[in-house]
């Protein structure tokens, strides 16, 4: 399909998908969640992509500032049915991010809010710049977070901070993302674009497959003997693989392995 709201290639095993309403802070409306999930199945089914990162383009002053408000008040008593439609669209990209073999990475710039928070939470990897902030904002508008948040998040913070996060709206720097988990690395500003290319770009070189098997093992919710059971298959179909035999060779022989992605 052709892309309007967002930004959408695929160079060199890397998916870049790019936030592109700066015009409206890139919020979220049914095209913009329409597109995200058209682009996540593309990465989904494109054996070429070995990583992914999410972004906006360098005009944004916000990553994400959400859903679309203006656009649910023009729907008048049709919201409630706009708003099922835009979470369909935008809950099938997550649920592709979240289960597709692609690491998925954030580069947050600037203000991540409500379901651009969401959207951060539910990545592999986030990095953001200094001046990046974070807040949920859902309930400031009277509405309840979706985007996936209410399940990552209690995973990644536990359940006293996200409820202080979804009942008080607290807004964190990005330092406090970083000391809390939401983030792995802050950067400068300045730096933001080329460390995030780094990082997908070393992603794509590695071993994709057994990232795809491992993101499956994190995303689970057994028991712990489910849960080993779960780890002890993993590995042995990550053993299968042609990377996995070329590693193990190249350790042997005391050189650097090449990842081919299969």
């Amino acid at each position: 399909m052709g892309f309007e709201k967002l930004l959408f290639e695929v160079n060199d095993g890397v998916g870049y998908i790019t936030l592109n309403r700066p015009e409206a802070a890139n919020a979220i409306d049914l095209p913009l969640a329409r597109e995200l999930a058209y682009a996540a199945m593309e990465c989904d089914e494109d054996p070429s992509v070995r990583a992914v990162l999410l972004r906006a383009t360098p005009e944004s002053k916000l990553f994400c500032a959400g859903g679309d408000l203006r656009s649910f008040a023009g729907a008048g008593d049709r919201t409630p049915i706009l708003l099922k439609e835009i979470t369909m669209y935008l809950h099938a990209a997550i649920s592709r991010f979240a289960r597709m073999r692609a690491p998925v990475v954030a580069a947050v710039g600037g203000a991540a809010a409500g379901a651009g928070f969401s959207l951060v939470a539910s990545t592999d990897l986030a990095l953001c710049s200094e001046s990046a902030s974070f807040t949920m904002a859902y309930t400031a508008a009277g509405l309840t977070p979706d985007g996936s948040s209410t399940f990552f998040l209690p995973r990644l913070l536990g359940r006293r901070r996200t409820l202080e996060l979804m009942l008080l709206n607290r807004r964190l720097t990005a330092t406090e993302a970083l000391d809390w988990g939401i983030v792995n690395r802050v950067v400068p500003d300045a730096d933001l674009a080329a460390e995030a290319v780094t990082m997908v770009t070393s992603l794509a070189a590695g071993p994709t497959e057994a990232y795809g098997l491992l993101k499956k093992l994190v995303l689970s919710d057994e028991d712990l003997e489910g849960q080993m059971e779960l780890e002890s298959r993993g590995i042995a179909d990550a053993a299968r693989t042609r990377d996995a035999r070329a590693a193990i060779a190249a350790f042997l022989e005391k050189k650097k392995p090449t990842f081919e992605g299969r």
